[in-house]
Formats: C-alpha cells, sequence, structure tokens
C-alpha cells in the first residue's frame, strides 16, 4: 500500500485528472460512467475543499483516489445515519491499474469507517460491470441489493469493519431487495 491520506486544495487539480482519465478510460470501453460534470475540477474542487477525498501516493504522484462519505442518501436512504461510511469515485491512474492501488484504497476506507466507530463501509456499482464487482466481492464485500435508478441497475455492497454499532447489514429489510 501507497501513502494514503487526506488530500487537500493544492491536490484538487491532480485528484480530478485522475477522475477524467479513469472517467475517459470508461468511454473509451464504451462504459460511460461519470459525466464530464461529475469530474470537473470546479467539483472536485468542491469536495475536497469540503474533506471527502483521500489519495494513494507513489513515488510522489496521487495513483488513486476515492471519496469517503458518511451518507449517501441517493443510493442507500435508508441506511440509519451514524452506522456507515461510503466510498464513492474510486479512480485509479491506467499504468497503476493491477498494482494493488484499489484494494490498498478500500482497505484505508475500512479502517477509516472502523476508527470512526462506523460498523459498516458501503459503496455501489452499476450491476453490468463484472470485473468491478470481482474486485469488490474479492476484498470482501458482500452483495446487500440491486436497485434500480431510471433504467439502470445499480448493486449496492457492503462490509462489515469490525466496529460495533446497529446491525444494518445483510438481511436487512430493504424497499430495493
Amino acid at each position: 500500500m501507497g501513502d494514503i491520506r487526506q488530500v487537500g486544495v493544492a491536490d484538487a487539480p491532480a485528484v480530478a485528472a485522475v477522475l477524467q482519465e479513469a472517467a475517459q478510460w470508461l468511454v473509451d470501453g464504451g462504459r460511460t460512467l461519470w459525466t464530464a460534470a461529475h469530474v470537473s475540477d470546479e467539483r472536485v474542487l468542491r469536495d475536497v475543499e469540503a474533506g471527502l477525498f483521500f489519495a494513494d501516493r507513489r513515488e510522489g504522484e496521487i495513483v488513486g483516489v476515492n471519496k469517503f462519505e458518511l451518507e449517501d442518501l441517493y443510493f442507500w436512504p435508508e441506511i440509519e445515519r451514524g452506522t456507515s461510511a461510503f466510498v464513492h469515485k474510486l479512480a485509479v491512474r491506467r499504468q497503476w491499474a493491477g498494482q494493488g492501488v484499489s484494494s490498498g484504497l478500500l482497505a484505508f476506507a475500512k479502517a477509516r469507517a472502523e476508527s470512526l466507530g462506523l460498523p459498516w463501509l458501503r459503496l455501489d456499482c452499476r450491476a453490468d460491470r463484472g470485473s468491478l464487482r470481482a474486485l469488490y466481492e474479492g476484498f470482501g464485500f458482500g452483495l446487500h441489493s440491486v436497485i434500480h435508478k431510471g433504467s439502470v441497475a445499480f448493486a449496492r455492497y457492503e462490509l462489515r469493519t469490525g466496529a460495533q454499532g446497529p446491525d444494518q447489514g445483510f438481511g436487512a429489510p430493504s424497499p430495493n431487495s
């Protein structure tokens, strides 16, 4: 694992560059995910200023990023506040793909959630992203449910962190299960 830490405002352009590179790679592969607005310099700067982004640095360069949030009302509206952390915008520079950057960022997010006393780490992805789902499942995330937003199906995953708290995990009632 590299040097993973919260990014500052000076790092916002590098964070945006990682996200924009990943977004373009997905577009090139016919798998559009994030719009230009989702990964714009302005949007990333706003999220960095809010303290939401963490980055993996290797050889002095930001090689991977993720957004760590304490609520997700869009994908997880039924989850009680204070029980979970949520990972979004996990992205890795292509030259670092397959070198453990994603797993390192996920391990960091799990440890951070646990240190905050949150028993669950949750994330989502498009249900048709088999390789991404395999990454999450290989890391230990379990499928909670598949939900639909418009015409798109999303797989929602969760992982116990080790912290004690309310049991809102596997088998918990979900209006979309």
